[in-house]
């Protein structure tokens, strides 16, 4: 019996360690469904930018007053501003396994006092200019994932030295002062080198990343869903570049914790050429669709005052005989008809090297209302169709026109009904292109705000389909990459001079704004559920 016992103990112990591991994986690989790599010439741009704001930070750092004596010399010194500082020799570049390394070698700083001299009885007060040469700094920021899923600068590492300084005296006491420069400028040059870090540290960790928190993470995109650009890790930095990993999941405002689990291949960033690449893959599509799905809004009605003549009359011509049979103390022109539809399934994106579509099944349930009466079901038809979405990024802000090109429609009951409704194909799908698409496409051309700072504008971009076949190689575990197979959309984008653009209304980290209102992406055709009868509860139906 103890020996049983013992072996259940085990057998628990094991199971629970299994089900702990298995959570922690869970828990751990959760697919990025939004990649950003910065290169080497995104920096030269971010560089410029970086420049002005390390000058203005030292130009403004309050140095203490200095005084002291040496004999009957006595000296005080206010006032210290610098008032120019050489940068030119300044570069930043990737520190690989930390973030960002700034670096100045051999700059000048010039810098102007206010000086108060008493020798004995004799006292001179003025204005001294001086000048230090041989400034170094050395400064590497550490990006790091914060807990709240931003990137942030979590710690700085700072050296900074001035091999020497000259000042500059005029008047008629000038040869006098020149025997008493070296108290006054070793004095000077130790209080400049102990604020140069502290200013460079209060700018970086405070003032940097207040500009950070400008970056959207869990964010509404509009009144029904939100979006989830949650970075997943520390960001990746090498040599030549730096991968941020972002989860970019869409999810419904009503119920944030029904979400599209993430089965897609993680996307694709390749090469270094280019200052920026923003890659994302079907899921970044597929969970938007789904949560406007959960949402309740994909769907619509079109009255028959939208319709056509000619399709009101095919659908008066091919549905008579139900109409006379439900119908008949009704005038067929005194009921308008109603077009009611919505999607059976959230829909789903394909992409591939030829460009990306979107898969729609919805059902379309043709109403006639007569007046005083019932609504009356004539028909449910079950409509296939075939977007192409073009996709476009400007600003901040990812957008995508839809344009309806395939579509079919038959009816679940009858092969006889289904050829029956053959002559509306047509013109219900001109129905749709002029009177569905567009309310789509205004809203899916607002854009959602993809996870850039505040200042940071795209201008132009390179648009690249990839497909990626993933095969697991025997005895290795590694994904084996088939270009010749889609899965994944790239895009590959132009960010330099002419590509892209720091806003020159860029808030400055001194005084930053809040973000501006967030961006709408949108519902992905006219849609809904099954059949309509929750919306028309007193509804007849057709029976054959």
């Amino acid at each position: 019996m103890q020996r049983e016992k013992r072996w259940d103990i085990m057998a628990g112990g094991v199971l629970g360690c299994t089900l702990l591991l298995i959570t922690l994986n869970t828990a751990v690989t959760i697919k990025p469904a939004c990649r950003i790599r910065i290169t080497e010439q995104g920096l030269r741009l971010i560089r410029s930018e970086g420049l002005r704001f390390v000058a203005e930070e030292l130009e403004n750092i309050a140095i203490a007053d200095l005084s002291g004596k040496e004999g009957p010399f006595h000296y005080s010194i206010t006032g210290v501003k610098i008032t120019d500082l050489d940068l030119s020799t300044a570069s930043l570049n990737f520190s690989p396994e930390a973030g960002l390394q700034f670096e100045v070698k051999n700059s000048s700083i010039h810098i102007t006092f206010q000086r108060n001299m008493l020798y004995w009885l004799i006292q001179d007060v003025g204005q001294i200019n001086a000048s230090a040469h041989g400034a170094d700094i050395w400064t590497v920021l550490n990006l790091s994932k914060s807990q709240s899923g931003q990137l942030k600068i979590s710690k700085l590492s700072c050296t900074a030295s001035i091999a020497r300084m000259h000042a500059e005296f005029t008047g008629s006491f000038s040869g006098f002062y020149e025997v008493f420069s070296s108290f006054l400028t070793t004095g000077l040059r130790f209080l400049i080198n102990q604020q140069i870090c502290p200013a460079l540290q209060h700018s970086s960790l405070v003032l940097l990343n207040s500009l950070l928190e400008t970056v959207p993470v869990r964010t509404p995109v509009d009144q029904y869903v939100g979006i989830d650009y949650s970075l997943l890790s520390d960001p990746d930095v090498q040599s030549d570049w730096m991968d941020m990993e972002f989860k970019g999941m869409f999810y419904p405002l009503g119920n944030e914790n029904d979400t599209l689990l993430n089965t897609a291949i993680v996307p694709l960033l390749k090469g270094k050429e280019r200052m920026v690449y923003f890659s994302v893959s079907e899921y970044f599509f597929d969970s938007a669709m789904y949560s406007y799905y959960k949402a309740g809004v994909l769907k619509t009605e079109i009255p028959e005052k939208k319709m056509s003549v000619d399709l009101a009359y095919l659908l008066r011509t091919t549905f008579f005989g139900a109409i006379i049979l439900l119908t008949p103390t009704s005038s067929a022109k005194e009921a308008p008809l109603l077009l009611d539809l919505e999607v059976t399934s959230a829909p789903r994106c394909t992409i591939k090297p030829s460009g990306i579509t979107v898969s729609v099944s919805a059902l379309m349930n043709v109403i006639l209302l007569p007046p005083n009466a019932k609504p009356v079901m004539l028909s449910s038809i079950i409509m296939e169709s075939r977007l192409n979405a073009k996709v476009s990024l400007k600003g901040k802000k990812l957008a995508i026109k839809l344009d309806l090109k395939r579509f079919r429609m038959y009816s679940s009951k009858s092969t006889l009904e289904s050829l029956a409704l053959i002559p509306l194909q047509t013109p219900v799908k001109a129905l749709l292109q002029f009177t569905v698409m567009p309310i789509i496409n205004e809203r899916t051309l607002e854009g959602v705000q993809i996870p850039l700072p505040e200042g940071i504008d795209f201008i132009n971009e390179t648009m690249k389909n990839h497909m990626k076949d993933t095969k697991i190689l025997e005895g290795k575990g590694k994904p084996e990459h088939n270009e010749d197979d889609p899965d994944e959309w790239h895009h590959d984008h132009r960010w330099n001079s002419t590509v892209a653009r720091l806003t020159n209304s860029s808030p400055s980290p001194h005084s930053p704004r809040t973000r501006p209102p967030n961006t709408t992406l949108p519902a992905q055709t006219l849609h809904h559920t099954h059949a309509p009868s929750h919306r028309y509860p007193h509804m007849v139906r057709e029976s054959r």
